[in-house]
Formats: C-alpha cells, sequence, structure tokens
C-alpha cells in the first residue's frame, strides 16, 4: 500500500513539472517579440499565480489588459490550469535588463533583422553587458555570415565557466533564432551576471592575534 502511494506522489510530481514546462514554452513562443523574459509558477490556495517578467510590461498586459485575460483563458481551457492569475513585473526593477541572455539575445536578432551587421551588433551587446556589471560573456552568432556556407562567430570577455556547478548554476544562457533572407541565423548568449557568486571566489582571513594580557604583581 506505501509503494502504492508512493508511486501516486512521484506520478503527481511529474504531472505538476510538465505542466509547468508547458505553460513556460506557451508564454515564451506567444510572448517571444513582446519582451518576454521568464516567469515563474506558483500554486496558491485560490489557484495558480504565474509571475512574468518581462522588459517591456505594457504590451505583455496589453490595452485595458487583452492580452492577459486572453492568456488566462488559453491556460485555463486549454492547458488546464486551475484558475490562472497572471501578475507582469518588469525586470528592470529586478535587475538590469542587460544580465539576461534573453533580453539581449533578441535585441542581437532584431538589429540583424533591420539589416545592421552582425559583427556591429555584437561588440555593442557587448560593451553594454560589460557595462552593466557583468562579470563575463560569451556571444556566438551562427548562419551565412559572409560566404553561402554556413559558419560562426564566437566572441568571449571576462570569465565564462563550460562544465561543474557554476555552469549550471551560474552562468545565464539562451538562444535565439531568426530568420533573414540567406536562411536562419542563431544567437547564443551566455552571461555570468553581476550578482553571481562563483565557487572559485573566496577569501582568506588571516586568524586573529589575541592581545597580551597585563599579568598581575
Amino acid at each position: 500500500m506505501s509503494q502504492g502511494r508512493r508511486l501516486a506522489v512521484y506520478k503527481k510530481i511529474l504531472q505538476d513539472n510538465v505542466k509547468k514546462w508547458m505553460i513556460k514554452e506557451y508564454l515564451e513562443y506567444r510572448l517571444a517579440r513582446l519582451g518576454y523574459v521568464d516567469s515563474e509558477i506558483l500554486k496558491t490556495p485560490l489557484g495558480t499565480r504565474i509571475v512574468i517578467y518581462a522588459e517591456r510590461p505594457s504590451r505583455i498586459i496589453g490595452k485595458k489588459g487583452a492580452v492577459v485575460k486572453e492568456l488566462s483563458q488559453i491556460l485555463g481551457a486549454k492547458l488546464g490550469v486551475d484558475n490562472p492569475q497572471i501578475d507582469v513585473i518588469d525586470i528592470a526593477k529586478v535587475e538590469a535588463p542587460e544580465m539576461f541572455p534573453k533580453v539581449v539575445a533578441y535585441r542581437i536578432a532584431n538589429a540583424m533583422a533591420k539589416g545592421i551587421r552582425f559583427r556591429r551588433v555584437a561588440f555593442v551587446a557587448i560593451r553594454q553587458v560589460m557595462e552593466a556589471g557583468a562579470k563575463g560573456m560569451e556571444l556566438v552568432i551562427s548562419g551565412k555570415l559572409s560566404t553561402e556556407r554556413a559558419k560562426f562567430e564566437k566572441y568571449k570577455v571576462g570569465k565564462i565557466y563550460k562544465t561543474g556547478y557554476d555552469a549550471k548554476n551560474t552562468i545565464r544562457r539562451a538562444v535565439v533564432h531568426v530568420l533573414l533572407n540567406p536562411g536562419i541565423y542563431g544567437v547564443e548568449v551566455s552571461i555570468a551576471p553581476a550578482s553571481a557568486r562563483f565557487a572559485d571566489e573566496f577569501k582568506l582571513t588571516p586568524p586573529q592575534r589575541a592581545e597580551a594580557q597585563p599579568t598581575a604583581q
């Protein structure tokens, strides 16, 4: 009996995680061009609270909240979300937008779509991110950059981990694709945010010497 209960609990956890993944995927697909950055999904006694972090909150909210109402209806009807309550928060109030690779990647993709050369866009993006206080950044742009044959160019500044705990939990990564006349281009951005604290960053404090106490005569 206990094993059956345990399996039911595991199944419920998996179902909840799958639903959260589906919600995040839908939000990213629906709001990608409206300044969507990330979202949090929280269960509350009144239903499901969805916090959307956005670079341009007004576009996601829509006129008189039209976009938010549409999202609530679709999430409830199509994805079975229990009483969805959506809050939209300006990402700039949480952290500098340049610390979020998805924001930077979309800026680069939009600039390339307007016809700006990829190298110029890349250098501007790197300068903005590093001036915002990032500890490191890596940018990879791939596609038919200068010839008919696809290739990639990589730019790296500061400290970026590729393996280990910091690479998995501290470095932020995002990939965005943009369709231009020559074909599809990929923009991959990795950022070590200003708030990052890496495992190899530590400070040794020398032991305090005890002051000599005067002896009683």
